[in-house]
């Protein structure tokens, strides 16, 4: 009789483990949705309003001095690290090449570390 409550206790442990399993499973599925849906891009309420807007150049410039406008948007409010009045895709790529140039580097270090 012993046995019998002890094979039990074992199968209802079993059955509470996948339970949690699972609902570890929901609550990480639902964690990626989320953040994945916050990082979704909202439209530009500044496109085609006129006047001038940021192109390539502008786009590079952004993108060299975007740690150094990371930390000042933390106190200032007023500053951003992106403008939203650009071009579309030649200031993105400029953006991207300017941070890839200037904060990128670390290709250099793991070509260094495989030599011997």
């Amino acid at each position: 009789m012993v046995e019998v409550l002890g094979v039990a206790g074992v199968r209802s442990s079993r059955r509470e483990a996948v339970v949690m399993k699972r609902r570890g499973l929901i609550i990480g599925i639902v964690a990626v949705v989320l953040l994945l849906a916050s990082c979704a891009p909202g439209p530009n309420s500044a496109a085609g309003t006129g006047g001038d807007v940021a192109g390539f150049w502008l786009g590079l410039w952004h993108g060299f001095i975007a740690l150094f406008t990371f930390v000042i948007s933390l106190f200032n409010h007023n500053v951003t690290m992106y403008e939203v009045h650009n071009s579309g895709g030649w200031y993105n790529f400029g953006y991207l090449l300017g941070v890839m140039t200037f904060w990128g580097g670390g290709g250099g270090g793991a070509a260094k570390g495989s030599r011997r």
